[in-house]
């Protein structure tokens, strides 16, 4: 991967007496690109848009972890939060991946899960 790496700042505020003070704490976003361009997460496989599209449809981060056990919690956490915070900067990114998905599956009609069962079931058969 690709030493690419995304920081965000995290702003703990502190009240002394009358005065307020700030302290700036960096966080590195746990977000890595990867020879390909893909987005990976955690120094994972798992791509940003997996992540993406599974918050989308409505899985926290305590499911997407469950579904992809190879993240860890506090990653997912920031890297959703990274991405409300950036999502029109991300929109283009998430479309190319998304296209570049349905050309491969539609290249691959084999991989679709439509008749899947029928499929497996086949095999089966003596």
């Amino acid at each position: 991967m690709s030493a690419c790496r995304m920081s965000g700042v995290l702003l703990l505020w502190r009240a002394l007496g009358d005065n307020l003070d700030v302290t700036a704490v960096v966080d590195d976003i746990p977000l890595a690109r990867d020879a390909q361009g893909a987005y990976r997460v955690g120094g994972t496989r798992v791509t940003l848009d997996l992540v993406v599209r599974a918050f989308n449809r409505g899985a926290t981060a305590e499911e997407i972890v469950q579904k992809y056990d190879s993240l860890k919690l506090s990653d997912v956490y920031q890297v959703i939060g990274y991405y409300l915070k950036h999502a029109d900067e991300l929109a283009e990114y998430l479309e190319t991946r998304a296209r570049a998905e349905d050309i491969l599956l539609a290249s691959h009609p084999e991989w679709s899960p439509k008749g899947l069962r029928e499929r497996l079931l086949a095999r089966w058969k003596p």
